[in-house]
Formats: C-alpha cells, sequence, structure tokens
C-alpha cells in the first residue's frame, strides 16, 4: 500500500478551500471507499486536491481509481505497458463511439497518475516528460491501429503494385518527437504513407492517398473531438507540406519532393524533433533517411544561425503583439531559447556528426558536451534551468489540464507551485525562474545572437529634449546649424503634451532615453520638422506601450526607416500610427526592403498563420490582418524607396490579396463544414466554389486600400444535401460560405478591416444571389447581361478555387468576349456609359485634373480596351485572355488592331498616371493634379478616345 507521506508543509487557507470541495464531493458519492483508506492516505488525497483541479475533478468522476491508485499505480509507471493495455481495451469493439470512450477514459486515468507523481515529485522531470510522451504515442497508435483494421474490413487493405500492404505512418513533431511532451500539449502530427496503389479486397477499388486521407480524417476526429469525457489531444496538422491547404496525406515521394524543391529554413527547424511513431518498421527507416538529407546538410551549414535567429525575432513580435508576458516558453531566455541554442548546434553540425541527428534535447545537449561544443559549466546551467521551467510548465498545465506557459494571475495557482516546487514565496519562485530565464537568454545570446546594442549617450540632443527655454533651445539648433524655424515650436509643444500624459515611470524612462537618439536621426535630414509631424504621430499612439519605446530605443535600423518612411509618405505614418505592430518590420531594414516574392505570399502566410491556434478564429482574424498590414507595408516601403516600379507594385498588392482570399475561404470553408458536413458529390480536397476578381483584382492593378470587386461561383448544380449533422441543401451551403467570407473580411478587429469588399459586379449586381451557380452565371452573361456587365467581365479574373471551376470559368468568359457584337451598336454602349460614370463620378475644381475620372484619364484609357476587346475578340480569340490593360494593348498592336505608336501611347499615359496615383496615395492627398502637370499624356488619351469610339 502506498503511504508515503508528504511531509510537515502545511497547505495554505485557499488551498485547503478548495480541497475542501472536492473532499466533500468524495464523501457524498463513496463514503464508503472513503473510510476504507488510512489517515495517511485520507491525507495525501486532500493535500493532492489542494494542488489541482484536474485530479480533484477526475477523482470525483471516478472514485473506483482511487484504491489502485494507493495500491501500486504511484510507485512507478510501467511506460511499455500501455500499448498492450490499449490493445486489449480495444480488442472486438467495433463501435466508434465506444473507442473514443475508452481512449478518453484511458488518457484521463493515465493523465491522473503523471500528475499525482509530479505534484508529490515521486518522479524525475525527464520521467514524467517520458511517461507523457509514451502515453501520447500509445494513445494515437492504438487509434490508428483500430481505424486501419476497422477501415480495412469494409474498403479492403491499401497496396502497392506488387499487392503488398501499405501502412499510414505518423511522424510525431515538436516534443512528441523528442519524447518530452508537456502535460497539457497539442500534438503536432504529419500523415504519410510508402507507395502509391489501390485497396485490394473491398467492394470496389479506393486509390491509397483517398483512403489514407479518409482514415487520417477520422483519426483527428477520434483524437481531437470534445465528447463528455473530454478529448484524448488536441492535434495540429499544419506542419505538414503547404499547410492547410494541402492535402492531410501524402506519399513518400510527395513529401520528398516537397522537402527537396520548397523546404523552408522553419521547416527544417521542425524536422529535427520528427519521429515516426510506433513500432519501428522498414518503412520507419525509409521514411527518416529520405529526410535526413533536408534536415542535416553535408557541410558545416552556419546560415542555419541567422535562420533561427530570424524565427527567434518573429517569437519575439509575436509575444509583443499578443501582449503575452510571465511566458516562460516564449519570453527571452524561455523554454524555446534552449531549443534554439541545442537545434542551432544540430543543424550546423548535424550533417557532419551522426551523434547530434536526434530528437532528444536532453540526449543532443550531452551530445555537444561530449563533442566539445558546449563547456561543462554552458551545458550545467542550460539543464538545470531549462529543467526548472519545464518543471513549471507541467505543474501549470496539470493544475487544470490546461495549455498555458503563462505564470499564474491569481494567489492560489502560485501557493500550488509554491508547494510542489519548495519555494517558500511567490517572490522567492519568481526570483528562482528570472535568474534561470537570465541565465538561458546569456547562453542564447552568445550561440544565436541577439540585439544588445550599447546605450549612446547624445548629449546636446538630450539637452534639446530636456530644454525648457526658447532661448537656451534655439541656441543648441543654432550652434548645431540646423535651419529650420519649426522644429522647436512643434517639439516643444509635443513635449508639453506628452508631461500630461500618463505613461507610467518604465515608459516615461524609456521616451528619455529614446527621443535624444530620435532627435540625432532627425537632425540628419533636411527638414527635420516636416519628418517630427509624422513621427510625433506614431509616437503619440505608443507611449502607453513601452515595449514599441524600447524597440525604438534599441534599434538604431528601426529609428531611421521611422524616419525616413513617415517623411517620405503620411499613408506610411498613418499605417504604423494606427497599427504600432507594424514597428516590429522596421527593425531589419534589409528584411524591410526585401519584399517577398510574387509565387510565395501564399507560403509565406500559411507559414504566419502556424503562430496561432487552428481552432481560435479570433487570433486567426487577427493574424491575417497583421500578415496584410506588414507585406504592405513592405510593399509601401519598396515603392517609396524607387526599389518597385508600378506595375510590379500592383502585383505585389493583387498576390497579397490572391494568398489572403485563399486563407479567408479555407477559414470559412472550415467553419461552415464542421456545423453542416460538406456537399456529398465533392472528391477529396474539392470545395466546388471559386472566387472571381473584377476591375482592379481582375486586371492585377490594385493599389493601396483598393477594395476587392469579387463574384462567388459554385458546381453545386445537382440536387442534395451536405453530409453533416446539420444537413442543409447544397446552394444553402454556398450561400453561408460566401457569407462567412465576406464576414471575415468585413469584421473590424484591433487591426483593421481585412479589405472592404464589393459585391454589386455579380449577376443581376445588389439584387442578384450572393454566389451564383457557374452555369448559371454562364447563361446569364450569355442572355441577360448588359454590355456595361460584359466590359466588365474582361478585366475579370479567376483568383481561387477548384481547377474544374478555373476551367469552366475561363470557358464562359471566353465564349462571352469572343460573341458577335454590332461595334457601332458597341461604340454608343461604351461611350453613354462613360459619359454615365463621369456625370456621376466627375467632381473637379476648375484647372485641375481627376486622373481617374477626367476625360484623357485612367477611365477613358480602360474603355478603349475594353471596347477593343469587345469589337475584335470574335475574330481575335487571343484578345479573351488578358485581363490586365497593358497586356491587352500589347496584344492588340501584335494583331495590328492598334498602331504599335498608339499602343505604346496608351500604356505610358496607363502608367503614368496609375504611379501618379500611387504617389498621391502615399501622400495621402485626392488623385487630382494641375491640368498642365498631365496635359502631355490626357490630350493624346483624348484623341485617341475620340477616333476609335467616336464624339
Amino acid at each position: 500500500m502506498h503511504t508515503a507521506s508528504m511531509g510537515n508543509k502545511l497547505v495554505s487557507t485557499q488551498m485547503a478551500a478548495s480541497a475542501e470541495q472536492y473532499w466533500q464531493r468524495l464523501n457524498d458519492n463513496s463514503a464508503h471507499l472513503v473510510s476504507s483508506l488510512t489517515q495517511a492516505q485520507q491525507q495525501e488525497l486532500k493535500t493532492i486536491f489542494a494542488l489541482s483541479d484536474f485530479i480533484g475533478t477526475q477523482l470525483c468522476r471516478n472514485p473506483q481509481w482511487i484504491p489502485a491508485l494507493f495500491e501500486h499505480e504511484l510507485d512507478n509507471i510501467e511506460r511499455q505497458a500501455f500499448d498492450g493495455e490499449l490493445s486489449k481495451q480495444l480488442a472486438g469493439v467495433t463501435d466508434e463511439e465506444q473507442v473514443k470512450r475508452i481512449l478518453r477514459q484511458y488518457r484521463n486515468r493515465q493523465m491522473v497518475r503523471i500528475a499525482w507523481r509530479d505534484f508529490c515529485d515521486y518522479s524525475e522531470l525527464q520521467e514524467s516528460l517520458l511517461d507523457l510522451s509514451a502515453l501520447a504515442e500509445a494513445l494515437v497508435i492504438a487509434a490508428r491501429d483500430w481505424l486501419y483494421r476497422e477501415m480495412c474490413a469494409s474498403q479492403g487493405t491499401p497496396s502497392d503494385r506488387q499487392g503488398k500492404p501499405q501502412k499510414l505512418l505518423i511522424l510525431g513533431m515538436g516534443k512528441l518527437g523528442g519524447r518530452e511532451l508537456n502535460f497539457s500539449s497539442d500534438i503536432d502530427l504529419i500523415f504519410t504513407f510508402p507507395e502509391h496503389g489501390e485497396t485490394l479486397g473491398g467492394r470496389r477499388a479506393i486509390e491509397n492517398q483517398q483512403f489514407f486521407i479518409r482514415m487520417g480524417q477520422r483519426l483527428v476526429n477520434l483524437l481531437n473531438q470534445v465528447t463528455v469525457d473530454g478529448f484524448v489531444y488536441r492535434v495540429d496538422m499544419r506542419l505538414r507540406p503547404y499547410g492547410e491547404s494541402g492535402p492531410l496525406v501524402v506519399s513518400f515521394s510527395g513529401l520528398e519532393d516537397y522537402y527537396q524543391e520548397q523546404g523552408r529554413d522553419w521547416e527544417r527547424y521542425a524536422m529535427v524533433k520528427a519521429r515516426a511513431l510506433g513500432p519501428w518498421t522498414s518503412d520507419s527507416d525509409e521514411l527518416h533517411d529520405l529526410l535526413r538529407p533536408f534536415v542535416y546538410r553535408r557541410y558545416l551549414d552556419f546560415s542555419a544561425i541567422e535562420s533561427l535567429r530570424k524565427m527567434k525575432g518573429l517569437i519575439t513580435q509575436e509575444v509583443r503583439r499578443r501582449k503575452l508576458t510571465n511566458n516562460i516558453k516564449l519570453g527571452a531566455g524561455g523554454i524555446r531559447e534552449v531549443e534554439f541554442v541545442v537545434q542551432s548546434f544540430q543543424l550546423i553540425r548535424g550533417g557532419r556528426e551522426p551523434a547530434l541527428r536526434q530528437q532528444s534535447l536532453f540526449g543532443a545537449i550531452n551530445t555537444l558536451y561530449q563533442l566539445g561544443q558546449l563547456e561543462y559549466l554552458a551545458v550545467d546551467e542550460l539543464e538545470k534551468s531549462y529543467i526548472l521551467l519545464r518543471r513549471v510548465e507541467n505543474l501549470l498545465q496539470a493544475i487544470n489540464d490546461e495549455q498555458t506557459q503563462t505564470l499564474p494571475s491569481n494567489e492560489l495557482n502560485w501557493q500550488r507551485l509554491c508547494y510542489a516546487l519548495g519555494a517558500d514565496t511567490e517572490m522567492d519562485l519568481r526570483e528562482q525562474i528570472e535568474a534561470a530565464m537570465r541565465r538561458i537568454h546569456r547562453h542564447f545570446n552568445d550561440t544565436v545572437g541577439g540585439n544588445n546594442l550599447d546605450d549612446h549617450s547624445e548629449t546636446w540632443t538630450q539637452q534639446l529634449w530636456n530644454a525648457y527655454e526658447d532661448d537656451h533651445a534655439l541656441a543648441i539648433l543654432e550652434e548645431q546649424g540646423i535651419d529650420d524655424e519649426e522644429l522647436w515650436p512643434l517639439l516643444n509643444s509635443w513635449h508639453d503634451t506628452v508631461v500630461r500624459r500618463t505613461i507610467g515611470p518604465r515608459g516615461r524612462e524609456t521616451l528619455d532615453k529614446l527621443m535624444p537618439k530620435l532627435l540625432c536621426e532627425l537632425t540628419n535630414i533636411p527638414h527635420p520638422s516636416k519628418a517630427f509631424e509624422q513621427v510625433s504621430k506614431v509616437l503619440d499612439q505608443i507611449l502607453t506601450r513601452t515595449t514599441y519605446l524600447e524597440l525604438l530605443c534599441e534599434n538604431p535600423g528601426a529609428r531611421q526607416q521611422l524616419v525616413s518612411l513617415c517623411l517620405a509618405s503620411p499613408w506610411i505614418a498613418e499605417q504604423l500610427a494606427k497599427f504600432p505592430m507594424l514597428l516590429d518590420e522596421l527593425i531589419d531594414p534589409a528584411q524591410l526592403y526585401d519584399t517577398t516574392s510574387l509565387d510565395d505570399y501564399g507560403s509565406e502566410l500559411r507559414q504566419y498563420l502556424l503562430r496561432v491556434p487552428e481552432d481560435d478564429m479570433e487570433q486567426q482574424m487577427e493574424a491575417l490582418r497583421q500578415f496584410k498590414l506588414s507585406q504592405q507595408l513592405k510593399i509601401a516601403a519598396a515603392d517609396v524607396t524607387g526599389v518597385l516600379p508600378v506595375m510590379e507594385v500592383s502585383d505585389h498588392l493583387t498576390f497579397l490579396a490572391e494568398a489572403i482570399i485563399e486563407q479567408v475561404v479555407h477559414q470559412a470553408w472550415a467553419q461552415v463544414s464542421a456545423r453542416h458536413g460538406v456537399p456529398g458529390n465533392l472528391k477529396d480536397n474539392e470545395m466546388g466554389f471559386a472566387v472571381v476578381g473584377y476591375g482592379k483584382a481582375g486586371g492585377i492593378e490594385l493599389g493601396y486600400g483598393s477594395d476587392l470587386d469579387l463574384v462567388f461561383l459554385h458546381n453545386g448544380s445537382q440536387a442534395g444535401q451536405t453530409n453533416g449533422d446539420r444537413a442543409i441543401d447544397i446552394g444553402h451551403f454556398y450561400l453561408k460560405l460566401a457569407q462567412r467570407v465576406l464576414h471575415l473580411f468585413s469584421t473590424r478587429t484591433n487591426s483593421g478591416e481585412l479589405y472592404e469588399v464589393d459585391m454589386r459586379l455579380r449577376p443581376s449586381g445588389a439584387s442578384g444571389l450572393l454566389v451564383s451557380e457557374i452555369e448559371h452565371f454562364g447563361e446569364y452573361q450569355r442572355s441577360d447581361a448588359w454590355t456595361w456587365e460584359h466590359q466588365a467581365l474582361v478585366r475579370a479574373r479567376f483568383m481561387f478555387g477548384d481547377v474544374s471551376l478555373c476551367s469552366r470559368f475561363n470557358e464562359i468568359r471566353a465564349e462571352v468576349l469572343e460573341t458577335r457584337r454590332d461595334n457601332e451598336a458597341l461604340a454608343k454602349d461604351v461611350r453613354e456609359m462613360r459619359l454615365k460614370m463621369r456625370d456621376h463620378l466627375l467632381r473637379v475644381d476648375e484647372g485641375m485634373f481627376d486622373l481617374k475620372q477626367s476625360s484623357g484619364g485612367i477611365a477613358d484609357i480602360e474603355f478603349i480596351a475594353q471596347y477593343l476587346v469587345l469589337a475584335h475578340a470574335y475574330d481575335h480569340k487571343s484578345l479573351s485572355f488578358w485581363s490586365d490593360n497593358v497586356r491587352i494593348f500589347a496584344e492588340l498592336a501584335e494583331l495590328e488592331l492598334l498602331p504599335f505608336e498608339t499602343a505604346q501611347l496608351l500604356t505610358q499615359a496607363y502608367c503614368h498616371l496609375r504611379d501618379e496615383s500611387h504617389k498621391l496615395v502615399l501622400q495621402q492627398k485626392k488623385p487630382v493634379l494641375p491640368i498642365d502637370a498631365v496635359k502631355s499624356h490626357s490630350e493624346q488619351v483624348e484623341a485617341i478616345y475620340k477616333q476609335i469610339l467616336g464624339e
């Protein structure tokens, strides 16, 4: 019988009150059981109730577990027994709901054992982590094997071309892969299988990939779904190739191709911990062999240091943006920094040193010592500090089975931690934790590097910032040769305002350090007051957010960029003031001006979204907006400094929008399908839904702040319903999906609205259906659409959706544009539409020119292109291919439908006017210029317009 005493330690009044609630419930329901316990056992049970709500709740629900716990289950845990016990309990079970119940109850019982042993210090931390990891692995594999048997029996066995059975392999990532799982962790998994083929022995053959995708979906549900017994594990599948937009399961060859051709640095880092779960087989060997060249390079790979530094920088930004404080995982000196230190050595030297190719952090750090890469003192400090933080993390999570790495915000949980860790007071434990984090951060900076820049004293700018007398301040400026009469009045007035603001002692101290440094930057440019006017608006917004003041104080590059960008563009200044998290983007100027390549926006966004929990809709929406804002800032920075020409600015803004549309649709799909299921006619990975861009989105010509003209299509023409518990008609499903997409775009979060979406170009306009069936869309375009709608269709472009929908949309668009038309009647319609548009939208003072709406402006050029496509596409099919004006004019010239010189004039005028429009937006001015400034272009456009479309 287990009767170990809890010693003479006393529990606090709050802990005793918490324990009493559970003790009362247990006595009410199982008095006979309580009376059978010895005095020492009763005392220990009360103590454990005081320490953990999770244990208290589980044991009150399952009091029958208590005798076995005291009998032998607390002495030690036989990890290798998990597999056999689960296999025995699941043998002969055919009902999936019963399987869920068995898995969850087994999980909860073992977690009670592990938590109890942790709180009472019956096991070393490493033992607990191994227990938790072995339990997770056993549960995942038991669920996988039960599903495989069940599905093979009903659908046949997936086999390769030689008839050899194929099994689903599961890569455990992160701490599960390293056998160092924390108490209430989600688990990151990747599903794969060896070879393509099809099932044998079923009613009909199914491709292996299709079989395993269905199996993977059921497996995630088996583990992830919350029932009355809770869940087994929260499962995160976003580390798989292509993230959420990729197939749930890929073959070995698909995995290899992806990592060889598209694998990113962060995926290399993740793969260090990857481990095939379950009994080891030749397939496990093959899988690890094909992943090894991607993770470990044959040479000493010092580029890994820079990649890890960038990743840590991103985490630091995330901590700041999410306002995470007291986070022992992600904060400076947290658990993640130990992992970075060890994994930096593994990535650099693992190609040459096979002993470093291991998933365990404890194993790898000892290998580094043996190889002479880390000194004994460094290993000792890192290990001890890491063990303390992991112990705190485990206990924090075991209090209530919650995934948290944030130190408690209430007294009760601090008392629980202090009791379990033998600390006298909260202050004592805090000091131990902070000392451990300081040691870790020092080693992290020594290995991976950080941003420790010495403060320099800027004496004269300090005097200027602290000056109160006008004469004194003006004398300082004169002495430094700064001739700007407006700088001191602006600075003095702002200083007076700041003095009256409540910003706290830390904020005040940081501001007093920052301002002399910032004044150094400002006085190095020709018109300091002009820049300060904009910079002060940004500072106004961050005065109470000391972390951002510190960011500017510690990063000279960020200060320089703040000044130069605010001077170059009031629009950028406004963005920085509205959304201070964008200041993070200024830290590394090289990265700021290194705009994302056009093909990479999708993968960059997928990686960005991995940082936030998949099921936290609010954070996902916020992350989408933050990604858009930060990428838009990079584009604008490259624009104002001349790195990007206007055509490329629009390309980048458009491809950014496309990447966001893709993720918004995926998120909307996940939400609607979780509630209603999906249309039964769809194949795996199909949605039957499409987004078509019109106007600037369609023409790849988006500007800053452009709204999106979109039309939604679907191909759910068949009658039928979705396959979920709350089934609805297919048409209704797509309507709900479209509404959800619009909601995700338009909801205003801390980072504003994602995009304003205009749906008025859909069939029948505002009175039409929100989403159209593709063939109905085609019929409307053929039979009911007005000429102006066909003009709009010239600019339409497929932006997201299934390949089959894309092909069909392009066929319909080409067919409509290539219809034979009466060109005289067409010209009359186009002219009248242009006049109506000008009457309605042109509001400009005499002598001024509206870049879009004035005669000879952008709209005239667009109407010329649209008319020529509609007039000639019947005879020249290639005209229906492009949706952007520049390539339409190039095609017209190639076909000799427009003289080369005319096409060139129109293209040059169009690019010049758009370029001016971009510049005016960045200066926060209306798109209006004096007529004389654009006359050379506008007069030529007017003449060409009259020549082609008549008076």
